[in-house]
């Protein structure tokens, strides 16, 4: 085990690739001693996962920080919706936070000390399955509040919602601990230190854990959840329907489109360790198509605050707020700024809707648009 560009799922304390400071440890050797040069591929990932880790952490940080200053600071009674809205953003948080990290860990020999190590390697893999948790439960929340909106009225409670968010975090933490239970920093290397017993058999584990706990799982749900909902939307005479159904189909497709290749790189990678694929030339390309997946599919929490937050009226408004209030700042004037009557009226209008269904959702537009 070598030190490498991390911190993917399938490539943080498992199959990381070697760092360019160790010349004497840049080949990966098969069952029949064949040279497998990989020097390349870690110079192209050190350079290029650097550089994406960072474009990350930025829009990410500044995304998701918009998320929750305007849950936070708005004058309005909070839903469910934005409890659930909130502990996502936090999720999206402390996956970015960890980012940096990683990004000193690439280009620094040095590495970390065991007990950062260890706690950034949880806050990454808690952050991570946190984030797609409460994207599954959003997606469970819509399918209440539209399908079976009469039945689910007096369950989707703020107070239900903060019970749920705790026990999502704890399935979280759970889930994550596979992940990082046995790193340990070892000559400036942050790795997975596994007793002889699980060396073979845990990061295979691992991997389908993120396959199917992390990916599968959730898209099956999210498509179950959504269709549902289309179907419902299709048969209500709403004006706003054909908005609702191009938000829901661009949240399952992006899904779709960011994850899906990197968990099948993982899949393949766990199939290299059971020596499917022999051949140099194979380990070299999933190797190195596992750092582009990895870096497009972390680019998704980047895109969060845009899809299930910012389409929703409330924080377009909220948006307009801050820019005004930026700019009263920064031209000298009063920082009070309010919306005209005709504006809160205006999207109060737009938050009714006309069909049965949405009398029971406390979210107003929020409930079809998410």
């Amino acid at each position: 085990m070598s030190r490498g560009p991390i911190p993917g799922p399938a490539q943080v304390l498992t199959m990381s690739t070697i760092s360019p400071e160790s010349n004497s440890e840049i080949f990966t050797y098969d069952e029949s001693s064949e040279a497998c040069y990989t020097g390349d591929i870690v110079a192209f990932g050190t350079v290029y996962m650097s550089i994406v880790y960072s474009v990350v952490f930025t829009f990410g940080l500044v995304g998701n920080l918009l998320v929750v200053c305007a849950l936070t600071n708005s004058q309005k009674s909070k839903s469910i919706t934005d409890i659930y809205l909130l502990n996502l953003a936090l999720s999206d948080l402390l996956f970015v936070a960890t980012l940096p990290f990683w990004t000193h860990y690439l280009i620094n020999e040095q590495g970390f000390h065991n007990a950062v190590c260890k706690l950034i390697t949880a806050f990454f893999f808690i952050g991570f399955f946190g984030g797609i948790f409460f994207i599954t439960i959003i997606s469970i929340d819509r399918y209440l509040a539209i399908v079976l909106a009469a039945n689910s009225m007096n369950n989707r409670t703020v107070q239900h919602g903060v019970t749920i968010s705790l026990g999502v975090w704890a399935a979280a933490i759970l889930v994550a601990a596979p992940q990082f239970m046995f790193t340990k920093q070892s000559e400036n290397e942050c790795l997975g230190n596994y007793p002889e017993v699980l060396q073979d058999i845990w990061p295979v584990l691992r991997n389908m854990e993120v396959n199917f706990l992390g990916f599968l799982l959730p898209l099956l749900i999210m498509c179950y959840c959504y269709f549902r909902i289309m179907r419902t939307l299709f048969s209500c005479k709403n004006h706003k329907k054909s908005k609702a159904i191009k938000l829901i189909l661009l949240v399952v497709i992006v899904f779709f489109l960011f994850w899906t290749p990197y968990n099948i790189m993982i899949f393949l990678e766990t199939l290299i360790l059971y020596d499917f694929f022999p051949s140099c030339d194979m380990k070299r390309n999933v190797r190195w198509i596992l750092q582009v997946t990895e870096t497009i599919a972390f680019i998704h929490c980047c895109l969060n605050p845009f899809i299930y937050a910012f389409a929703g009226e409330k924080f377009r408004h909220y948006l307009c707020h801050l820019y005004r209030k930026c700019l009263t700042v920064l031209c000298g004037q009063s920082a009070h700024v309010t919306f005209s009557l005709s504006e809160t009226q205006r999207s109060r209008q737009e938050s009714i809707m006309s069909s049965n269904f949405t009398h029971y959702t406390s979210d107003g537009e929020a409930s079809i648009l998410l």
